[in-house]
């Protein structure tokens, strides 16, 4: 099973945590990729993952199954060369839109499932990660909130999340679509800029069961739990960011203690020298 995420060295704790919930759901190899690249802007230097930063982790996927591997890739050049102009300071770092040079690297598998760092694996993905592919792009499931905003066509919800997405790289060679993403994101201004861009410039998308990307609460049936921001609307409007590795915030915000197993082994490996 092909995994990507992309961060810079602040990621590590993220990747851990999700990586760590992968070797307890997944009974099969993982090959875990992470495209990382050094930046800076004028007011901060952002660092890329280095092998040592996930040596342990990467001793974990082995101990578990010894095929598994984890691999670093630095796209710095890549995204030098095509810049994404227009959303270098967004809310979110350049670093979300690294998985748009995927199909500039030859050697990359032509399907992957690609993860947010702030997603929690609860169940064998296997069932997502093996729907045929053939005639899509890219297979998620609906935004929480822009499934609502965006209704293209007719009326239509078809604006998928992109924390947890199943990507054909094969058929995104042969339409372009990360080529067209990356251009739309160098002149176009967006809130949520790969996500938007890779909605709007996708013609062949697949939308899959919220199991698969469960951004508000983990049920029976969940998969993926997408800690993504969500919004208190009463009594006042209010901003909820809670992240994985906010034990206490999960504790006591969400009543949540689902991953109290995955966070002790994240604390655990840690404190390993």
């Amino acid at each position: 099973m092909n995994i990507l995420f992309c961060g810079d060295r602040n990621i590590v704790d993220g990747v851990t945590i999700a990586i760590l919930s992968l070797i307890k759901n997944v009974n099969e190899p993982l090959n875990i990729y992470i495209f990382t690249m050094e930046y800076a802007n004028s007011k901060k230097r952002y660092y890329p993952i280095l092998e040592k930063d996930v040596a342990k982790l990467s001793k974990k996927l082995k101990e578990k199954d010894s095929l598994s591997t984890l691999r670093i890739i630095d796209v710095g050049e890549e995204f030098k060369k095509e810049p994404v102009t227009a959303n270098m300071r967004t809310y979110f770092t350049p670093y979300c839109m690294l998985r748009l040079y995927a199909d500039k690297l030859p050697d990359f598998p032509e399907k992957f499932l690609y993860l947010d760092t702030d997603v929690v694996c609860l169940k064998d993905p296997s069932a997502l990660y093996n729907i045929n592919m053939e005639k899509y792009e890219m297979a998620g499931a609906l935004d929480r909130y822009g499934s609502h905003i965006y209704r293209l066509p007719f009326h239509k919800k078809r604006y998928i999340n992109s924390g947890v997405l199943l990507l054909n790289l094969k058929k995104i060679r042969e339409t372009g679509l990360f080529e067209r993403a990356r251009r739309a994101c160098k002149k176009y201004p967006m809130i949520m800029p790969d996500q938007s861009a890779l909605n709007f410039c996708s013609k062949y998308k697949k939308i899959v069961s919220e199991e698969f990307n469960n951004q508000k609460e983990i049920t029976r049936n969940t998969v993926f739990r997408h800690f993504s921001n969500t919004f208190k609307f009463f009594p006042f409007f209010k901003v909820i960011r809670i992240k994985p590795w906010d034990e206490k915030l999960l504790h006591e915000n969400l009543n949540c203690f689902k991953l109290d197993d995955i966070l002790a082994e994240w604390k655990a490996l840690k404190e390993v020298k």
